[in-house]
């Protein structure tokens, strides 16, 4: 579940990236949550 919510997070991103539409910093604090949790869940296996 956490690892969809991440990727989800990645790729509106992305997606953000692309289309030049950013919501200020807040896109980029999600960008930052989605590493964090994609990075804790292939640490705990």
């Amino acid at each position: 579940m956490l690892y969809t919510v991440a990727l989800v997070m990645v790729i509106l991103w992305l997606l953000g990236l692309v289309t030049s539409y950013t919501m200020g910093g807040l896109i980029h604090i999600l960008l930052v949550i989605a590493i964090i949790s994609i990075l804790l869940r292939l640490i705990q296996g």
